[in-house]
């Protein structure tokens, strides 16, 4: 793909779903760690959940919408293994694929997209520098970029207007950015898509934090991916009512909680359309 040309594959642009009749999307989220999907609580104690190559190609046949991966490492040590790794899904797959992580600049989302991914996600590097978001919407097409919001509510220290506080490093890390205001902002700069995580709900199976997508949804028209907290087929029909575009889970799919199929059936019969 030339430099300075938009992604590979066309994938429709989703938004303001119910407006446009577009089917929600059920997507599987693979975290990476040297060449190996793991899933931890609150993005701590990882243990292995398997080969990525492997997995992909399982929700690829189970009906999965999309995949996303994350390099929850992001170093450069293992960067290689995360190009190799998105490599050999974009062999096996034939569903759009959203990989992020340690993304720092334009080149690296032109590496991304180069080895296989539909879209890029961007998080750490957006907050250092929010003009990067533009910089690559402009190059690639905002359908190729991504921002990922890993949020998390306030309980100590200056409050956000919101309540919600922009996190790095895992969610470990605040960084004083309202998050609500923090998505509007990426859908200025011209994301096609916000990836909206809950930091404190990863991974604890309690359900998506719906408060928080019903704020982001209020101020922006770009799809918005509900991420963290999913574990059980009654927690994804709240989410897409609370104005989730797609649904987003981890360990529920990796350890054989919920089936692709199972999440979808139970979407249909809260009334939603899906695929």
């Amino acid at each position: 793909m030339p430099a300075g040309s938009r992604c590979p594959r066309r994938w429709p642009r989703y938004g303001r779903r119910a407006e446009m009749g577009v089917a929600v999307r059920v997507i599987p989220c693979l975290d990476v760690d040297a060449g190996r999907v793991v899933k931890g609580v609150n993005f701590r104690e990882l243990r292995d959940a398997g080969d990525p190559v492997e997995m992909a190609a399982v929700y690829d046949a189970e009906g999965a919408d999309e995949l996303t991966f994350l390099d929850v490492t992001a170093s450069s040590g293992e960067r290689e293994t995360m190009y190799d790794v998105v490599r050999r899904t974009a062999e096996q797959v034939f569903i759009p694929l959203t990989v992020g992580g340690g993304v720092r600049s334009c080149d690296d989302v032109d590496t991304l997209l180069r080895s296989g991914a539909d879209k890029v996600s961007i998080n750490t590097a957006a907050i250092a520098r929010p003009e990067l978001l533009g910089e690559a919407a402009r190059r690639f097409g905002s359908q190729c970029i991504v921002l990922s919001v890993d949020a998390r509510r306030v309980t100590g220290g200056a409050p956000t207007p919101s309540g919600f506080e922009v996190t790095t490093h895992g969610g470990r890390r605040g960084t004083g950015i309202d998050a609500i205001e923090w998505a509007a902002r990426g859908q200025e700069l011209g994301v096609g898509e916000i990836l909206l995580n809950s930091m404190d709900a990863d991974g604890t199976r309690a359900g998506f934090d719906l408060e928080m997508i019903e704020r982001v949804r209020t101020v922006v028209d770009v799809p918005v991916i509900a991420s963290g907290g999913a574990g059980k087929v009654e927690d994804f029909v709240p989410a897409v009512r609370a104005g989730a575009d797609a649904v987003l889970a981890a360990s529920v799919f990796h350890f054989g909680v919920l089936r692709i199929g199972e999440v979808k059936d139970a979407l249909r019969a809260g009334g939603v359309e899906v695929r």
